[in-house]
């Protein structure tokens, strides 16, 4: 039976750091960072802007541990929590990573927003792979005049095609991400592959089938926090209270539904996930209350931890 070295011992020929996954909203990176990792720890919607925390994700491999981390979308925000998210991303990219996946979105091309990021890249100093991602959705003849442009936007990096979807030339991604890596030790222990808290995990989960099931106009002024977390063991059973905070009255109904009909099916699918993730049997109830314009209160931001 192998043991990890303890942290900070350097196993030998062992590669190991801190990759950033940054593009634009909707491109795939949560799809991507779930691919990789091989377990779901970032939700994915076909929403923009579904991720606003930096998710960290673990893949350890005999020679190697990437520690990967997946953040917001960066775009020309206006809102606050807009603002916050880009923020959080762009601070991701200042700290000391060891390597940058930089996504996009084969389908759409180049757009004003990548050519931002590509501005940033090109003054860090940590080594970029372009992945241009969703190549199951674009004809051959369309990725060559596409990867000729990554190359004249980020000279000197390699461009890996990829569909994060499909799993296709995935493999090749993660050999030529271990490549790049320093040596160093395995800062995880083997099997552990996210450094987020279960009761992240359960809010986030809500959220994800808040997006999947609601009109557009609700789920960006979605926010949903964990009042109660409490593990029964004797009946293995879980305990979970939520609140959906929204910011406008309007969006209360539509959450709620014919005589609570849309939250029940919330909540049913949230807690199929959940229960399939954690392993125990769960107890979920959701609540919706109203927080007026919660998405321009630097205070209310702070509370949700936004």
């Amino acid at each position: 039976m192998s043991v990890d070295p303890p942290s900070g011992q350097q196993p030998p020929s062992h590669r190991s750091g801190f990759v950033a996954i940054v593009g634009r909203p909707n491109v795939g990176k949560s799809t991507l960072l779930n691919k990789l990792l091989g377990e779901k720890v970032a939700i994915v919607t076909p929403r923009p802007q579904t991720t606003r925390n930096q998710i960290k994700g673990i893949k350890t491999l005999p020679n190697a541990q990437v520690i990967f981390l997946d953040t917001p979308g960066i775009h020309r925000a206006r809102s606050l929590l807009n603002r916050r998210m880009v923020a959080t991303a762009l601070k991701t990219l200042r700290d000391d990573v060891d390597g940058i996946l930089w996504v996009i979105d084969a389908r759409e091309g180049i757009r004003g927003e990548d050519e931002d990021i590509a501005r940033l890249l090109r003054e860090s100093s940590a080594e970029t792979l372009v992945v241009l991602n969703k190549i199951d959705l674009v004809s051959k003849g369309k990725l060559l005049p596409l990867m000729e442009r990554c190359s004249r936007l980020l000279p000197g990096a390699e461009i890996v095609p990829v569909s994060a979807l499909q799993g296709e030339n995935l493999e090749l991604l993660l050999e030529l991400i271990v490549k790049r890596l320093p040596e160093g030790p395995r800062y995880y222990p083997e099997g552990e592959v996210t450094d987020q808290t279960e009761r992240f995990l359960a809010a986030e989960i809500v959220r994800e089938k808040i997006f999947l099931l609601t009109r557009q106009e609700v789920p960006y002024a979605t926010a949903v926090t964990i009042d109660e977390f409490t593990e029964k063991e004797e009946k293995s059973l879980i305990v979970i209270k939520a609140t959906i905070h929204v910011d406008r009255e309007s969006h209360k109904p539509i959450l709620i539904g014919n005589r609570g009909a849309m939250l029940k099916e919330i909540g049913t699918a949230a807690r199929e996930e959940l229960e399939g993730i954690l392993g125990w049997r769960l107890f979920l109830e959701l609540f919706v209350k109203v927080d007026r314009d919660w998405t321009q209160n630097p205070g209310a931001l702070n509370e949700l931890g936004l």
